[in-house]
């Protein structure tokens, strides 16, 4: 097999509890500051299109919230690397959707744009990715970034 170069991954023009086959996410490495963890529910906050609970599955009170690139940041394109990937078994950006985790604060909601989780919606496998090299803001803020 031929080795797959850095590809660009869009957002998805789909919301991703529609893309996925199952609601049910794997991460490949527990995500930071949710260890052990890696089997999550992805589940659509009623009411606010795009934005998601990532709930753990052994322990639902464990969760964050991430938003769909797709929806919110329609410019945002992170260019994964060959090793990232094949970790997802990625062979065509329409195989992934993006997610951005959402951190809101007293004055701004912010997200990580620096470090993408990454889901493969034929499995359900994902990570969250650091995109080295790339000028993503780890901190952007969300209003600024959806205008």
């Amino acid at each position: 097999m031929p080795p797959v170069s850095p590809s660009t991954v869009s957002p998805s023009t789909v919301s991703p509890s529609a893309a996925l086959v199952s609601p049910l996410l794997s991460f490949l490495t527990p995500p930071p500051g949710l260890d052990p963890h890696t089997d999550f529910r992805l589940s659509e906050i009623e009411g606010a299109s795009g934005l998601y609970s990532l709930q753990a599955a052994a322990e639902p009170e464990t969760r964050m919230f991430v938003l769909d690139a797709g929806v919110y940041l329609p410019d945002y394109a992170p260019v994964l690397s060959t090793e990232q990937s094949d970790a997802l078994a990625i062979v065509v950006p329409a195989d992934a959707i993006v997610l951005v985790v959402v951190n809101p604060g007293e004055e701004a909601t912010t997200v990580n744009l620096m470090a993408p989780i990454v889901v493969n919606t034929i499995t359900g496998v994902c990570a969250q990715f650091i995109l080295d090299g790339q000028d993503w803001p780890l901190r952007g803020e969300l209003g600024a970034l959806a205008a």
